[in-house]
Order: C-alpha cells, then structure tokens, then sequence
C-alpha cells in the first residue's frame, strides 16, 4: 500500500499493544510504511505527593519510562531493518494529542487496535474515526496478520463512493486483493398503496439499485466488478455489514468519509458511523483525503 509511507500507531499500554506490535511487524512493509510513529497519551503522568512520600521507592511513570517499555515490544518484534521509528508520549487529552501529532508529523494513516475480549471501551479508536485528518486502519484484536483478498466496499453510487472506490482498486492492484461491492436497498414505507406485496416491491427496488449500480460504472468508467444488493433488515446495520463481509469471506471493509467540504470530510455517514461502533472483528480502513479535514481540524483544536 504505497498510499501509506507515514504511519502512526495508537497505544494504550495494554495487552493490546503487544498484539498490534507484533502483527504490524508482520505487515509494515505490506503497508509500505517507511516512517512509523508509536504515539501513547497520558492524561496525567504525575503521581500526588502524598503518595511519594508515604512510599518513597515508587517509581514515577515517566515519558523516558514509559518509551523504553513500549520500545521493548518494539524491539522484540523483528521490524524491518530500514523503517524508521520513533516512540510519542504525551501528557494531555488523548484525543486533541494525537490529532496535534497526527498533523505535526503529516501522517497518511492513523493504525488503532480495536479490543474483543480485551478490557477497554474503545471510544478513542470509535472517535478517531470521525475527526482523524488522514485515513484511518482499525485492527482487531483477533485479525490475521497478511495481505487481505477480498475488500468489502459499502457503495451508494455517490460522488463519495467514486472517490473510495477509486482509491479500493489502486489498493487492489497493489496487493492482488479482489474488490465485492455491497449495495443495500429498503422497500418504501409506503409500497402497500401500489396494491403490491412487500417481496413484489422488494424485487422492483432491487431491480433499480442493479440498474443504478450500471449507470454509475458507465458514468465514472469504472470497471465491472462483482456487487451485493442486499434488502435492509431491522437491527444493527453495522453488524449487518460485518456478518455480510464474513459470510462473504472478505477480510477487510473499506469505506469512505462523506462528503468534500472541510466539514463534511471529517465526519461519516450514519451508516458508516454504526459500523465503526460495532466492528472489533474485521479489519476496515476508513479513508479519507489527506489534508481534506486540515482546516476543520484546525478550528477543533482551537476549542
């Protein structure tokens, strides 16, 4: 993945990190990361003085500290020999921490472990993904270290879903990966007073996304590929696209950031927004155009 040169890596100094340290070893040079950045934010590193006092011999948790244990996962896992790394820790609000970072050190991609079993909530890595000024790469904490072969690419045939698309084949072509489409359509609200069943119109609105789903290859010269069209279902949407990607046998989800303006970029569409709060179990890259969210991420750092 050549798109990705400079990569940060969000830690939390779990068990967590041994598993993303480890597995990333594996990957960074399929990810064509020349630079990486280890980044742990801390909110507060200092230790009340009662404490010292009481117990003299305690050892405050320092940055130095902290970057030499996080170093010696680092150096145990056998990264390759020419990537550059460097270890960030911070004193501060994780969140505002590692988007000054993410900026400072202009990175293509922001790599957050997401936690199954693992204790933790997740909120940074879930938050992450609406305000990051770069691509986003979620991992698991149970994913298999290696080349995926089949993206799952959520489409609505929007402007958006060209510019993810695009980006899904550069992917593609880079690691031999196969793309499959998922388009989901529902049935109006009120398709009864057409005097037709609910399957009847089920098969009408399928019959129409088939034809979109053409129109959009012809228009943007896209190249036929192989796309879901898949009838929307009360409950999880986001676990609808996970068990969706599983059955189908593909080992990544890729999706795109809505919109073009400032704004817009650095937010998802609802859709995306509950796959990312519900997915710990497939690998997903949220992408996004480097530098499109700059100025919102400016005026948020602001606040």
């Amino acid at each position: 993945m050549k798109n990705f040169t400079k990569a940060m890596v969000g830690l939390d100094l779990t068990e967590m990190d041994d598993i993303l340290i480890k597995k990333l070893a594996i990957i960074s040079g399929i990810l064509g990361i020349e630079k990486l950045y280890f980044i742990h934010v801390a909110k507060d590193l200092s230790i009340p003085e009662e404490l010292i006092k009481k117990y003299p011999d305690l050892m405050v948790p320092t940055d130095e500290s902290i970057k030499a244990e996080i170093m010696g996962i680092v150096d145990a896992a056998e990264f390759p020999e020419n990537l550059e790394m460097e270890v960030i820790v911070e004193e501060g609000k994780p969140m505002e921490t590692v988007l000054r970072w993410a900026k400072i050190k202009d990175v293509d991609v922001l790599i957050m472990g997401r936690k199954e079993q693992l204790e933790g909530s997740g909120s940074l890595a879930k938050n992450m993904a609406h305000r990051a000024p770069c691509t986003v790469l979620f991992l698991p904490e149970r994913f298999n270290a290696g080349l995926p072969k089949k993206l799952l690419v959520p489409l609505d045939f929007s402007d958006h879903s060209v510019l993810t698309l695009e980006f899904a084949q550069r992917l593609s072509d880079e690691i031999d990966a196969e793309i499959l489409g998922m388009h989901v359509y529902s049935v109006p609200i009120g398709y009864y007073k057409t005097g037709k069943s609910h399957e009847e119109f089920a098969q009408i609105m399928e019959s129409h996304a088939r034809n979109d789903f053409q129109k959009f290859l012809t228009k943007n010269k896209i190249p036929e590929f192989d796309c879901l069209f898949i009838l929307r279902e009360d409950g999880n949407e986001g676990q609808f696209i996970i068990d969706t990607a599983k059955e189908n046998g593909a080992d990544m989800i890729l999706m795109g950031s809505r919109g073009r303006t400032a704004s817009a970029a650095a937010l998802l569409g609802s859709f995306a927004e509950k796959l990312v709060n519900a997915n710990n179990q497939v690998p997903m890259l949220i992408f996004k155009k480097k530098g499109e969210t700059m100025s919102f991420l400016d005026a948020l750092l602001k606040i």
